[in-house]
């Protein structure tokens, strides 16, 4: 068996391919990620996962952008419409965690066991709309209250969370889709963005890291591909040392070859590198370049799922 690339890929349908199936044989990926495309209803998807676990093995994680609002891939009629995170503000952190865990249950029952949320960016006026009503709040301290909520809801499901766009995407002018934003703010300034991540850094998620220039910290490189943020802001201004995946790497602020960045990013200090366009071409060109996956990477797996276990309720014996 070949050893596991620090990736997590996309896949291009409803079913795995055959070609699909033989290129994880050569370059085993470490997961997937699906998005609407590979999505009919709970049978098919349910038969997906287990297609993919039976490649990649029974721990392969399989992720979801399943935040509740627009970003949801689990649509209705088979699933729940779920409330944007912003309808939550300054409400019951029960209510908060009470949705998450509704929301990871129907994630976990089809096999989806790592959920992409929730964002801890801040809803900031004037920036970009691709957060917007993602976000919990403008306020660092109710982006923290809610997202801790989160996190334990969608733990006590069974999922991973996935906490995100660490050091903070809520003052980025342009989407990160498109093109590179740049962030003028002083350091000062971003203490209230990193502080949402600092106060859920302890909690055994995940996080994303954030496709963004922050002048301040780095003036040539993003978040994703720089050594000075990941060391010095996530892992010790942060404290964050929990499993940190790069946001897609087809995404337009990171121009290049993926095959190029995927070696960067985890050169940089990324646990795991993300490539979504489910093209077979370009997955294997960044599972044949990316790296094998770290020591240090499979321990921070283990303490997430560790984190997951710890969470879940105990079941009533009758």
């Amino acid at each position: 068996m070949p050893a596991i690339k620090a990736a997590v890929v996309g896949i291009s349908g409803t079913g795995l391919t055959p070609e699909e199936a033989a290129l994880f044989r050569r370059h085993r990926p470490l997961g997937v990620i699906l998005f609407r495309r590979n999505v009919a209803d709970p049978a098919q998807l349910a038969a997906l996962t287990a297609a993919i676990r039976e490649e990649l093995g029974a721990e392969a994680p399989i992720l979801v952008d399943q935040e509740g609002g627009r970003v949801a891939r689990l649509r209705p009629p088979h699933w729940t419409e779920f409330p944007p995170p912003a309808s939550f503000e300054n409400g019951p952190a029960a209510a908060a965690e009470a949705s998450a865990a509704r929301l990871g249950a129907e994630c976990a029952a089809v096999g989806l066991d790592v959920v992409c949320a929730p964002c801890l960016d801040l809803r900031l006026p004037g920036a970009h709309q691709v957060i917007g009503d993602r976000a919990f709040s403008a306020d660092p301290a109710e982006v923290a209250r809610l997202g801790a909520a989160w996190v334990r809801g969608l733990q006590s499901a069974g999922c991973v969370p996935v906490i995100k766009h660490i050091p903070g995407h809520g003052r980025a002018l342009v989407d990160s889709h498109e093109s590179l934003p740049r962030v003028e703010a002083s350091a000062a300034e971003l203490t209230a963005d990193v502080a949402p991540f600092r106060a859920l850094a302890g909690m055994g998620a995940w996080a994303m890291t954030a496709h963004i220039l922050y002048a301040a910290w780095d003036a040539a490189r993003p978040a994703t591909l720089s050594p000075r943020i990941i060391r010095d802001v996530i892992r010790v201004e942060i404290g964050f040392d929990g499993v940190l995946v790069s946001d897609d790497l087809a995404m337009g602020a990171m121009g290049g070859l993926s095959g190029e960045l995927a070696g960067a990013a985890i050169a940089a200090g990324c646990d795991l590198v993300l490539h979504c366009t489910g093209e077979l071409a370009e997955t294997a060109a960044i599972l044949e370049t990316c790296p094998v996956l770290a020591d240090s990477a499979v321990e921070r797996l283990a303490a997430a799922r560790a984190a997951v276990r710890a969470a879940q309720r105990p079941t009533v014996m009758a």
